[in-house]
């Protein structure tokens, strides 16, 4: 996945401000329930990395922890000032983050992403033909 460089985002105050150094290993839009809630949309934009190529520019994230639709644990870090959630981590890969692609201060260069837990979709929600797809979340 080619992206320009610095990758860098932050929180919609401007508290919390970020750097991905390295290459993203890919995006998902996920279309669980929890992430519906979370984004207050229909799906959920995360950008996996590396965790070691995710770093904190400035400000200080506040986090707490929820299980997944799977059964998983999910760290959830966010700016404590605003809200906006910054980034998941979760206990079953740690060596990944998943930055919420939505936080970047340039989102042109995604590419299409690989939807999961499709069948929890919004009806209305329309999926790119060309996409990979999961009912629920790919091993």
């Amino acid at each position: 996945m080619e992206s320009p460089t610095p990758r860098e985002g932050g929180c919609q105050c401007g508290a919390v401000r970020y750097r991905i150094e390295g290459e993203p290993l890919g995006l998902c839009a996920c279309h669980c329930k929890e992430c519906q809630r979370q984004s207050g949309s229909a799906f959920g934009m995360s950008l996996l990395v590396p965790a070691d190529c995710f770093r904190l520019l400035s400000g200080e994230l506040a986090s707490f922890t929820r299980n997944t639709d799977s059964g998983r644990a999910l760290e959830c870090s966010f700016c404590p000032g605003c809200g906006t959630r910054i980034h998941h981590r979760g206990d079953f890969d740690p060596a990944c983050v998943s930055v919420k692609a939505g936080s970047l201060d340039d989102t042109s260069w995604l590419p299409t992403p690989t939807h999961i837990w499709t069948r929890s979709k919004q009806p209305w929600t329309p999926i790119p033909t060309a996409a990979t797809c999961y009912e629920a979340e790919p091993d």
